[in-house]
Order: structure tokens, then sequence, then C-alpha cells
């Protein structure tokens, strides 16, 4: 080898050189010895810097062909020249796969800390994955002790809301029980009233019989009786102490005044039991003379349409429910939800509290003026209606019989005589005299109101039907479609038009005179049914009807083109519950659930 030549270097470690060698058979043996040593010394040299590159660099050692080229070149290169060209060229070679061991290496170097940083990234995440999973451990032991804790709470509710159901059945059975006691206790009640009512009439019946044999027995006594009247019987007696002696003629004159004093002493116990006879008995009646015969009306020509609230009170306590006027519009009622009737007079556009009506021991649903004026009939949740005459401010009638809350009251065109609706599915007539139920008949659904006219009673019912039934409650002679439940009616002043207004935010005006006929229906942008007994009304000239909306406004329509005529705001701020016109078309009262009524008029 030439001595000026670079030394050989494998890995980057100079190799020592290569010994002399003798020339012959031995050559072979001793290159493959030295080639082994320097291996190994290079291994030595450089397991400590690539341990991790140890197992991959031998492998690639493993798959060159350079062990073979090496072990077969003494084969391929027999003399020393070709041997020393043969080893400069293989010295070549070597540093070329060094070389590119090498770059392989710095690759393999900046993978690993490439994976290194993956790696440590993963350790991170796991170590985040750990911990996450520890405190998803934690919160599971912590969601199992409340669940177990829930269980047992569950547990005790369930023992507490089965104990719970048990009272309410129990509840529930003695709520039947009573409710059963009550009806048998209102029968029985019921019963005792038609006969103390049979007792009465029949007692009533027997002392007319015996005034009227006692008449006859009088009337006998005094037609048989002779009367004369001469002049000498109302000549005055004489005060002369001494009798005088008695002629013939004075002691007939004295027989003919004594027959004369006779039939005056049987005339004058005659008249009183004739006026006595032919004068009604009002014991327990609550009508009076005055009361039967008719009185004059005033007739409306043409009503009013309201256009500003003349007056805004305070008027109950709790939500009023109804209002009315009297015939003779000079009188308003308001009955609320306080149990009482108000009375107020209107004079000159002002309304002034004049009464109040106690003896309803729950709210007032209906209120109602007799055609005099002078009595006031009403309903009540209380399941009974009550009667009273103006100047007393407790009932005089009690009428009950309902088995749930009366929702209409109203006198009939017979005298004495009014019928109940109920929430208990029935409608009973009523006699005043007797303050007993003389007809009942049985609804198929809730009736919400009724009105009577000449020969014939209408209810509203919250089946979506208006039914008329036979003036004396024989049966129902027609069943009518609404358009929605019904919460109300109203009859016309002449009794030929019925108003109703129902829950699908609309009125419906029909004509009993031909009842598949001549429908009105009226509705507007805004108007809203606020109650299940909100209360609509017509004007007594029939040409206006009137209703309250939820949104606390006054919605006024003009029947002959069935169009929203005005609309009256900003006085209420709740739910109008009723609406009255007087009669006399000037002035229109509206109620509502917040205890306030408004007055109105175009005044």
């Amino acid at each position: 080898m030439d001595p000026g030549a670079e030394p050989l270097r494998v890995g980057g470690v100079p190799v020592p050189p290569v010994p002399p060698v003798p020339d012959g058979g031995r050559l072979e043996e001793v290159w493959k010895r030295h080639v082994v040593r320097q291996l190994k010394h290079r291994d030595r040299t450089q397991s400590s810097m690539f341990q991790d590159l140890t197992r991959f660099y031998t492998r690639v050692l493993e798959k060159t062909s350079l062990t073979k080229g090496i072990l077969s070149g003494s084969a391929r290169f027999p003399s020393a020249d070709g041997t020393a060209l043969s080893l400069q060229q293989h010295n070549f070679r070597l540093r070329k796969i060094t070389g590119e061991l090498a770059y392989q290496v710095v690759d393999l170097q900046q993978q690993i800390k490439i994976k290194d940083g993956v790696l440590e990234k993963q350790r991170a995440r796991l170590e985040d994955g750990r911990l996450q999973l520890d405190a998803s451990r934690d919160a599971r032991q912590d969601l199992q002790v409340r669940l177990e804790q829930v269980r047992q709470d569950m547990g005790t509710l369930k023992v507490e809301y089965d104990t719970l159901l048990q009272r309410q059945r129990e509840a529930e059975s003695r709520l039947r029980e009573e409710k059963m006691r009550e009806e048998h206790l209102l029968e029985t009640i019921m019963l005792q009233k038609n006969q103390d009512a049979d007792r009465m009439n029949r007692r009533n019946d027997r002392s007319c019989r015996a005034r009227e044999a006692t008449l006859q027995k009088e009337l006998q006594a005094a037609a048989r009786s002779q009367v004369t009247v001469d002049s000498s019987s109302s000549t005055p007696p004489s005060t002369e102490a001494a009798p005088k002696p008695q002629s013939p003629d004075e002691s007939s004159g004295r027989r003919r005044a004594r027959l004369f004093r006779s039939a005056s002493d049987a005339t004058s116990r005659i008249l009183p039991s004739i006026r006595g006879f032919f004068q009604k008995r009002r014991g327990l009646s609550v009508c009076s003379l005055e009361e039967d015969f008719p009185h004059p009306v005033g007739i409306c020509v043409y009503a009013r349409v309201p256009a500003r609230a003349l007056q805004a009170l305070e008027a109950h306590e709790q939500g009023i429910n109804t209002v009315r006027f009297s015939c003779s519009s000079d009188l308003l009622a308001t009955g609320g939800t306080d149990r009482v009737i108000k009375l107020w007079a209107l004079r000159a556009g002002t309304l002034t509290h004049r009464a109040t009506l106690d003896g309803s021991t729950e709210g007032v649903t209906c209120v109602e003026f007799d055609h005099t004026g002078r009595r006031v009939l009403a309903a009540s949740f209380d399941r009974s209606a009550l009667l009273w005459r103006l100047g007393d401010s407790s009932p005089k009638v009690t009428l009950t019989g309902h088995s749930r809350k009366v929702t209409a009251a109203r006198f009939t065109t017979a005298p004495h005589q009014v019928v109940t609706g109920s929430a208990d599915r029935t409608i009973r007539l009523w006699d005043l005299q007797r303050a007993a139920c003389v007809q009942q008949v049985e609804t198929p659904s809730f009736c919400s109101d009724l009105v009577c006219s000449e020969n014939c009673i209408v209810s509203g019912h919250f089946d979506s039907k208006i039914r008329v039934w036979d003036g004396r409650l024989g049966g129902c002679i027609q069943e009518l479609p609404s358009q929605g439940r019904v919460t109300s009616l109203d009859l016309s002043y002449d009794r030929r038009q019925v108003l109703s207004c129902c829950r699908d935010d609309s009125l419906q005006l029909v004509d009993l005179r031909r009842w598949s006929q001549n429908r009105a229906v009226f509705r507007a942008e805004g108007f809203k049914c606020g109650s299940d007994s909100t209360k609509a009304v017509i004007s007594p000239d029939s040409s206006y009807v009137a209703a309250g909306s939820a949104d606390g406004s006054v919605f006024v329509w003009r029947v002959s083109t069935a169009h929203l005529e005005t609309r009256l705001l900003q006085e209420h701020s709740s739910p109008v519950n009723a609406v009255a016109w007087s009669l006399s078309g000037e002035y229109v009262v509206s109620v509502d659930k917040s205890r306030w009524a408004v007055l109105w008029s175009d005044i």
C-alpha cells in the first residue's frame, strides 16, 4: 500500500493498515481474520454511540453482499497488485456504503426524534386520559352514591304516594258517601217540602170549603129573614126614668125594630165573610195584589250606540258576573263572586248605590227583575235560586233542589212562576206561591243559560246546542246547532229573536218564528269570548247586539248588516263578563272580572 495514501476509515473510525502478509495460500485466511478484527473493533467503538441502531445496522450489513464480496475477493484477485487495486476499489465502495449508512443513520435519528416527540405527546395524552379516567371514576362513584340516594328517596316517595293514594281513595269513598247522603237528604227535604205544601194546600182547601159552607149558611139564613124598614126605627129611645104604658102599636113597632136590628147584625157578619172569601190569602206568598196587575212600561223607539264612558266605579269587592236593568231603566242590579247583589239608581247619567241584597252563600251567576221591577231573582253557585223584594235585604224565597251550581234563573210569562237551569243537567219550573218545584226535565248537557218566551223556554248548553222546550217543560220541541259552546242567551224585547254567545268567539241571532232561516252570525277581529259565562245583549229596538271581550273591550254590531258598529276601549283592564242595555235605549253597562262597572252612552 502507498505510504502517502489516506488511512482507511470505516464508519468514521480509522482502520489500522493491514500488515504485510506472505504470498501464498495463507493470504485468504489472513485477510479474513483482519476483516473480522476490524469489524469487531468498529463494533466495540460504535456500540456505545449507536446502541439503538445496532440491530438495524446489523440487518443492513446482513442484507448487503459486502461479506460475500470480501470473502470471494481472494478468489477473484490472486495477485498482490490485483489485491491492492481491489482493496482500493473495495475501500471506495466501503466509503460509499458508509456515507449512505451515515445518511440513513441521521435520517433515522431524525425520525427517532419525531417519534419521540409523538411518543411524548401520546404519553401526555395518555396521562390526561388517565386523569380524566380517574375523574370519571370518581364522578361515577358520586353518581352511584346519588343514584342510591335517589333510589332510597324514590322508595320513600313511593311509600308516601301509596299512602296518599290510599287516603285519596278513602276520601273519594267518603266523598261519594257524603254525596249520596246529601242527595238523600235533599230528596228527603224536597219530599218534606212537597208534603208540607200538600198539607198546606189541603188545609187551605178545607178552610176555603168551611168558609164557603159558612157563607152559604149565612146567605140562606139571610134569605129566610124578613127585613122591614120603618121610620120609627131611627127614633132614639126614650130617656125617661119611669116607663110609660105601652100601646099595641108601640109594642108592634118595637118588634119591627128588633127584626131590623137582627137583619143588620146578620148583614154585618156576612159582608166580612164575603170579603175574606174573595180576598187572596197571603200567608207565605211573596206576591201582592199590585204585582198581579199590568204595569205600563216605556217603549224604546231607537237605541243609542254608546260612544264614551260616563262613569266607571269599583262596584264589588270581587269579580262581577252579571248585570241587569229594570224595566223602568232607572234601577240596575249587579251580582258577583262576593256573594251579594247590589242595586244602583241611575239618575242623569250617574250610578248611585241604593241597596245591597244578602243571602247567597256563594257567588251570584245570574240576576233578573220581574215585569214590575219590584222583585229581584238571582241564581247562585250555592245550588239555589233566591228571590228578594225591593226594600228587603234578605231573600223571601230560596229555591233549593239542584245538585250543582245554578247558572240561570228567569221569570216566566206565567204569573208566580220561575224557571232555573243548572250544571246538574236539569231545568226546573218553580211555583213561587208554594216555593216548590212543579216540573223538572233532564238535559243531555250542562245548561249555561235560558230565556222564556210567551209559549216556550229556550236553553243553551255546552254541547253546542240550543234547545226549545214547551212552556210547561213538557218536552223538547226543537234542537238547534250552535257555532260552539253556548255561554249565554238573551231575548229581544219583542220576544221574537234569541241571541247566543258562543265559545268560538262569535254571536248568533236566531228568529224564533223561523228557526231554520234568518240566522245572523257576528264576528270581529280582536273579539274573544273571555269565559264560559260571558253574557251578550240585544238592544231594546233589536237593531244592535253587544258583548264584552277577553281584552277588556266592548264590541257593538249592527244587526241589519252584521258589521261591527263600534268598539269601546280603555276602560276595562280585565275580561268583560256581562253587558246590559237599558230598556230606554240610552245607556249600556259593562262589568268585568276586576270588580269594575262602566256606564256608557252617547250623551
